[in-house]
């Protein structure tokens, strides 16, 4: 391992070793100062966070070609540590109230961002599969934390059972993708593909597996049925890192292997993202409709979101619109996180103990009597249909104008009407905050605050800038061997 190779990883490095100093420190913390660790865990973040940044603009590969550095990584990266800070804000006084404050909740956290970390950057399948695993076995941690509540427990029983389950299809399409070429790195695998010496059956099947595989990660339909679960079941900040954070790597490392490693097999492949980006729009709106409990309400959502970002994968096979797909893409999920988080944020403010304040009936009277959490709600709300001139609604226009540049006018359709349907239960948390009487009990937290009026900020300032903000994505550039 050479100094230039630890460079490529070296905000990765440092979040493995400060999640490593943060347990070592939390042998020695009485269990009234917990709050010390969230304090290193932010100041931890915030270091990788500017070791990341400055890593803009650089690119190559390390580690025998196995990892790779772009701009790409680069965004992403930054938007998972970003969320992790969020996490933390959401969590600091939640974690108290609940009685779960306990150390190995931000170790755990640093490692699941390091996993996420690595998954973008990895350029060889078995380290894609290693750092999944990475990722995914501290979330099953943190989706039981609030034990011994039943709900939690079984959010992390059946997280745990359906990622292992996901994990095979991922490592299946590893083993048919290396049979089919006897490589298993990227640029291994490309030059198989290029040379013509692949199989193509078996290149295919895998690429089916790994497909499958990535869709359970990003809950997909019709591979979801964990998330509503999982989402309610887990402590809400997890639930919200999860739905930001997750997706974003489940969704950074489709754009990269499939961008690299299939384009040829595009043909084959269109159709079942087709279908695949349909029905996951079509499902998840249509379920979130009968929902009265708020985060089984915001898990179908997620999942509605991740048929919008989908629509940038359809057409991954044309070089034309391929770098703005990617942008497109990019540019959503930071529209979508920004705008999830702060609702997630409302969602904890409003939270008790036992469950209680989950139900969309709590949130009755909720904008007369706070109204500074009422507006930021509504513009949360109002972002996730896709109104117009909000940031959500200028990340739907160019997913849209991506999948009509590419000739997908009936998908674009499709994502139009079903942001139309969004529109009746978003809409509806509205009508009950400001048009029903009721006494919600809102938790007073700095931090809280702090976060749903920094997004609602930022949802705001940033739907005036759209054009900028999708060439500052535009730049985040893929690496393509």
């Amino acid at each position: 391992m050479s100094l230039s190779d630890l460079m490529m990883v070296l905000p990765i490095a440092f979040t493995l070793v400060w999640a490593l100093v943060l347990l070592l420190i939390d042998l020695w913390l009485p269990r009234e100062r917990q709050g010390i660790l969230a304090l290193l865990t932010a100041l931890g973040l915030a270091v990788a966070l500017g070791l990341d940044l400055a890593q803009s603009g650089r690119s190559g590969s390390a580690f025998r070609d196995m990892v790779v550095l772009d701009n790409f990584a680069v965004f992403l990266n930054a938007l998972y540590l970003i969320s992790g800070l969020i996490a933390l804000a959401l969590g600091y006084d939640y974690l108290k109230r609940m009685e779960m404050e306990r150390g190995e909740f931000y170790a755990l956290l640093l490692f699941s961002i390091a996993g996420m970390m690595l998954l973008t950057q990895a350029n060889h399948l078995i380290l894609v599969f290693l750092a999944l695993e990475f990722l995914s076995i501290p979330l099953y941690v943190l989706a039981g934390f609030a034990r011994p509540r039943l709900e939690s427990e079984e959010a992390a029983l059946k997280y745990f059972l359906l990622g292992a389950f996901s994990s095979a299809f991922v490592l299946y399409g590893i083993a048919l993708v290396f049979g089919a070429t006897a490589n298993a790195s990227l640029t291994g695998v490309i030059e198989a593909v290029r040379s013509g010496s692949a199989e193509v059956g078996f290149l295919t099947a895998g690429a089916v597996m790994l497909l499958v595989g990535f869709g359970f990660k990003v809950a997909a339909v019709p591979f979801h049925e964990w998330a509503p679960d999982v989402y309610q079941g887990s402590p809400t900040p997890v639930t919200g890192f999860m739905a930001v954070a997750t997706k974003a790597a489940g969704f950074a490392v489709l754009m990269r292997i499939f961008l690299n490693l299939f384009p040829g097999l595009a043909t084959s492949l269109t159709p079942i993202f087709w279908g695949i980006a349909a029905l996951t729009m079509i499902v998840g709106n249509l379920l979130a409709l009968a929902q009265s409990n708020i985060k089984r309400l915001l898990a179908y959502s997620s999942i509605a979101n991740a048929g919008y970002l989908l629509m940038a994968f359809v057409p991954y096979g044309n070089a034309q619109v391929a770098g703005q797909a990617i942008s497109s893409m990019l540019f959503y999920l930071l529209a979508y996180g920004l705008t999830t988080f702060g609702a997630w944020a409302v969602v904890v403010a409003l939270e008790q103990a036992e469950g209680r304040g989950l139900t969309l009936e709590d949130y009755a009277g909720l904008g007369p009597k706070y109204p500074w959490l009422g507006v930021t709600m509504l513009i949360f709300m109002l972002s996730l249909t896709g109104v117009p001139l909000t940031l959500g609604f200028w990340g739907k226009f160019f997913l849209f104008r991506t999948a009509v540049a590419a000739g997908y006018v009936d998908l674009a359709i499709i994502g139009l009407l079903t942001s139309v349907i969004s529109a009746y239960y978003y809409l509806r948390i509205v009508v009950i905050m400001y048009m029903r009487a009721g006494e919600p009990r809102v938790r007073r937290d700095g931090w809280l605050n702090l976060v749903a009026i920094g997004t609602a900020a930022a949802v705001v300032l940033l739907s005036v800038v759209p054009v900028q903000m999708l060439e500052l994505t535009a730049r985040a550039v893929l690496h393509l061997p």
